[in-house]
């Protein structure tokens, strides 16, 4: 008895010891910027770290969206390792290695989905001289609730007492700025209005104007001119859910491939969709691509009521997990079942072999629903395939 209580008491110093180090290593960092919200974390830190590299700052950053890494000072990507899951207690130990390294910033994304976690992750763990809120959007209902609001209260768990914070949402602004009001955070609303076209030309892939809107958000309260953040945006390395086109060819027919699998949510998507359509106003055979995760059940079927909405396409290809699963839920979205192709979990040469199956001359693919379960594979594969065919064509 006598040896559980002297461990008990062990266990219980060094727990002490350990936060009061991390407190320490925190205040060692003079800028620390927390991203939360619900499409677009992990391309907002990216953004906003490369725009601080450009003024001048020594700044580290970690992103856990598609493929979790460590972004180091030159812009360098360092992968994180996960052989026993996501645990947000990574966050204590990537900050422990970024310290080491004396950074004048860190720009970190939010990992934590639960409520209590948002909390635990924005005031034990981050402690933001800055936090930013993307948006709030209809996404993980069964961890943050089934109404909007419950997101945006969820959100709000990372806003900084007595800081600042940052802003895209518009619909649910009052209720943030309610919350910001009671816990003394000055909260600030940015338009992606405020973001000219022509300074979105310069990016290699599709990116957001509302993301980037926020990045100068950020630039302008440092203090770094506007001209030198969107040469750093420019330069820096994309994450790999980034919004991307790509264009393969098969015997004579050409698809366009639209990797819009990091969307998240139905409204995020819609926004994708019709911004393409403005581009490319005439997309032949329209393919929507829905990957499926086990976990994520409930985030496919808002997909298949968006779809059901109001999209107009020729097929829904149903691949990753649990497809069967989808199938009583067609009709009650107003989804014809013969228009439906579910392939399940299968290769991805065996989806892009399906699509040009389906295509009789062009077409275009909105790849949708989730990164996991194969679907940045499949992405990757049109990617690949369609420089394949670039290459032959250059040679022949």
């Amino acid at each position: 008895m006598i040896v559980i209580l002297i461990l008990t008491l062990l266990l219980m110093a060094y727990g002490v010891w350990e936060f009061r180090s991390h407190q320490r290593r925190l205040l060692s960092i003079p800028i620390r910027v927390h991203v939360n919200g619900t499409r677009g974390k992990s391309s907002v830190t990216r953004l906003i770290a490369a725009t601080l590299r450009a003024g001048g700052y020594r700044t580290f950053a970690k992103v856990t969206g598609t493929l979790p890494r460590i972004i180091d000072d030159k812009g360098l990507e360092i992968p994180i390792l996960r052989p026993h899951g996501s645990n947000i207690i990574e966050q204590i130990k990537i900050l422990r290695y970024m310290t080491r390294r004396k950074p004048d910033a860190m720009i970190m994304e939010c990992m934590a989905v639960m409520p209590e976690y948002q909390w635990i992750c924005e005031h034990k763990m981050v402690r933001a001289t800055i936090g930013v809120i993307t948006n709030s959007r209809p996404d993980h209902l069964l961890e943050m609730g089934p109404s909007l609001e419950n997101i945006t209260r969820s959100l709000c768990n990372t806003l900084p007492t007595g800081g600042i914070a940052i802003t895209a949402e518009r619909k649910m602004f009052p209720l943030m700025k309610s919350i910001a009001d009671r816990q003394g955070t000055t909260l600030l609303q940015v338009a992606e209005e405020t973001v000219p076209e022509e300074a979105m030309e310069h990016f290699d892939h599709v990116e957001h104007r509302e993301n980037v809107a926020l990045a100068l958000a950020v630039a302008r309260h440092l203090g770094i001119p506007e001209d030198k953040a969107l040469q750093g945006m420019y330069a820096s390395h994309p994450d790999a859910g980034a919004l991307r086109l790509y264009l393969a060819r098969e015997e004579g027919k050409e698809v366009r491939f639209i990797n819009a699998l990091a969307a998240n949510d139905p409204e995020s998507t819609l926004t994708i969709w019709r911004k393409v359509n403005s581009i490319y106003p005439d997309p032949g055979t329209v393919l929507l691509l829905l990957n499926t995760r086990a976990d994520r059940f409930d985030r496919s079927l808002q997909l298949l009521e968006m779809i059901g909405g109001g999209m107009k396409f020729d097929y829904l290809i149903s691949v990753g997990e649990k497809t069967h699963m989808l199938s009583q839920y067609y009709r009650r979205y107003a989804i014809d079942p013969q228009k439906v192709v579910e392939m399940g979990l299968t290769t991805k040469d065996a989806v892009y072999r399906k699509v040009f199956d389906l295509v009789p001359g062009r077409g275009t693919v909105l790849a949708i629903g989730n990164m996991g379960a194969g679907g940045l594979g499949i992405a990757y594969y049109f990617r690949d395939r369609g420089r394949e065919k670039d290459k032959e064509r250059l040679s022949g």
